[in-house]
């Protein structure tokens, strides 16, 4: 197929670079709408963002105004798809409406002004089974999405590289690794930046994935905590330690940060950031089966080449480097 012209949001975070590159790789035009200052705490300047995203052009703004995504974004000039990378940073109520749900909506309205045709979104497979703020942000925005009119592929991931490196350094320090209940709680697929990027990229040209919701995580079976430890020891050549941290003290956290929110608004945040912790805690990132009423390993679809693991051995290395952002757990 021809080359397309595609416009991405949340371009600055990992997941957004590297699915930047995968569209330059496959001769996409590539407009990258980002804040002025951007990344974590506003660290990235302009001449950082156009070295972490060279080959594309860089246009400056903010998403949450709705005017300067269409004046500063879109120029008025056609664009054949939208890609957007882009998430609220902590999951808390007021930022995730106004980034997951609101912003989404605002380049929704303007990229249907603007003739575009398609829109790839990145989203999370958590929400399956909405019990948090950004969960409904993101599923209100998934059926604005379905209901525009525009062909959408709307891509959930099972679980980032990044948001399970936590405990590599805790671990090669000597430290136990850090287990809710037996580890075997849940499981996930994990799946690294750059083969999401590049499933996401391949959505622009797939006709089986138009139109579609997509759960997807990496290569291999599903993994638990406990062996997602295991493995760590593995690499470093020493016997598994785990401490373990039972859920119910998270049930006890979330209960009494609920309980002072009533009092004290400003603690609001932090609950919600609990709630959060225990869900993941809780939770597994898989496809639920609602008929049977629990994740299934095996309906949750696999691609990508990378593993958990090949990630570890590369951040021991000092090969990779873990930008974890705000999603440390540990």
């Amino acid at each position: 197929m021809s080359p397309q012209r595609v416009l991405v949001l949340g371009a600055t975070g990992t997941i957004g670079r590297a699915t930047v590159r995968a569209l330059l790789q496959r001769g996409h035009e590539v407009r990258c709408f980002v804040r002025p200052r951007a990344g974590v705490g506003g660290r990235l300047g302009p001449e950082d963002c156009a070295r972490l995203l060279a080959g594309a052009e860089l246009r400056f703004g903010d998403v949450r105004d709705a005017q300067a995504l269409a004046r500063e974004g879109l120029r008025g000039q056609r664009f054949d798809a939208l890609v957007s990378c882009l998430a609220s940073r902590t999951g808390a109520p007021r930022d995730a409406w106004a980034i997951d749900h609101q912003a989404h909506v605002n380049a929704l309205t303007a990229a249907r002004a603007a003739g575009v045709e398609r829109m790839v979104l990145l989203s999370a497979i958590c929400v399956q089974r909405p019990r948090l703020a950004f969960q409904h942000a993101k599923l209100a925005f998934e059926q604005a999405l379905i209901g525009s009119g525009l062909a959408y592929s709307i891509v959930r991931p099972t679980a980032y590289f990044k948001s399970l490196s936590g405990q590599v350094e805790r671990v090669r320090r000597g430290r136990p690794y850090l287990v809710f209940g037996d580890g075997r709680l849940t499981a996930c697929k994990p799946i690294s930046d750059g083969d999401l990027g590049a499933y996401l990229a391949d959505c622009l040209t797939d006709p089986e994935r138009a139109n579609r919701v997509l759960p997807i995580g990496g290569p291999g079976e599903a993994i638990t905590p406990r062996q997602q430890g295991e493995a760590l020891f593995r690499l470093l050549g020493r016997p598994a330690r785990f401490k373990t941290v039972p859920p119910a003290l998270l049930d006890a956290i979330v209960g009494v940060l609920g309980t002072a929110a009533r009092v004290l608004p400003a603690l609001a945040a932090k609950a919600e950031l609990a709630r959060i912790g225990r869900y993941y805690a809780t939770e597994s990132m898989l496809v639920w089966d609602a008929v049977a009423g629990c994740y299934d390993a095996a309906a949750t679809p696999s691609t990508g080449t990378e593993t958990l693991f090949d990630h570890y051995a590369a951040l021991l290395r000092g090969t990779a480097s873990a930008e974890r952002g705000d999603h440390a757990v540990f």
